[in-house]
């Protein structure tokens, strides 16, 4: 064997990292997986690890939480990954290639605010009006473009408290039923836009890591098209 021909079996394989949040994401990730070849061989609710392994030695998946989905890929610690539009959002999306809106994990940001608040005339132009969320950019541009001018409020969970406690006018949430809502006495006042995960991808792994993430990459499309 030459000195070419020895470094060249040497090399290290090539291993594709991809991150994924627990929960709806995970779930509806699977049979796009599948499609590709690739099964997770842990289940993360059962399993305390946060790496976890598949079926293919060149594929790995990496537990992090879904606000957290864009910044392992953008600076490396994954090489692609899956997250909302939202999150997108509201992280940026600086360094990421996007390819693929996948389709999953669908509902919509909207404003809710108590059942009898007269919302209406709380936005009209010129007005201020206190909003709590989680999503203060989404926020803030929306009440922008309405020339309303708003004082928001950073919460991390259990946003339907605000209001109820006098905290703030209304919220700005992701909703998928509306149970909540409804079971808070608030009510869906205004629609903001349809929200549903992408697929994210480190623009440098692209480069090194043509042709594996290309595959994934065509999978989960080809996956997207078929009749379910």
């Amino acid at each position: 064997m030459g000195i070419d021909d020895d470094k060249f079996a040497r090399r290290k394989p090539i291993v594709i990292t991809l991150a994924l949040s627990k929960g709806r994401i995970f779930d509806e990730t699977l049979p796009l997986l599948a499609a590709a070849g690739i099964e997770v061989l842990e289940d993360p609710e059962k399993s305390r690890k946060l790496i976890l392994p598949t079926n293919q030695e060149g594929v790995r998946v990496v537990l992090v939480r879904a606000t957290d989905v864009p910044t392992y890929v953008e600076y490396g610690g994954a090489d692609i990954g899956v997250t909302g539009k939202d999150v997108l959002i509201e992280h940026g999306g600086a360094g990421l290639y996007q390819p693929l809106d996948l389709q999953i994990a669908q509902c919509h940001m909207a404003v809710a605010a108590p059942a009898g608040f007269d919302y209406q005339k709380a936005v009209r132009q010129g007005s201020r009006i206190t909003v709590a969320t989680k999503y203060t950019t989404i926020a803030r541009n929306f009440f922008a473009e309405k020339g309303v001018h708003v004082d928001l409020i950073k919460l991390y969970g259990s946003m339907e408290l605000a209001p109820l406690t006098g905290m703030a006018d209304a919220i700005v949430d992701l909703v998928s039923t509306g149970k909540t809502l409804k079971a808070n006495n608030l009510v869906e006042v205004e629609h903001i836009m349809d929200i549903s995960s992408r697929l994210v991808v480190n623009q440098a792994a692209l480069k090194l890591k043509t042709a594996a993430i290309r595959t994934i990459i065509d999978a989960f499309a080809q996956a997207m098209h078929q009749p379910a």
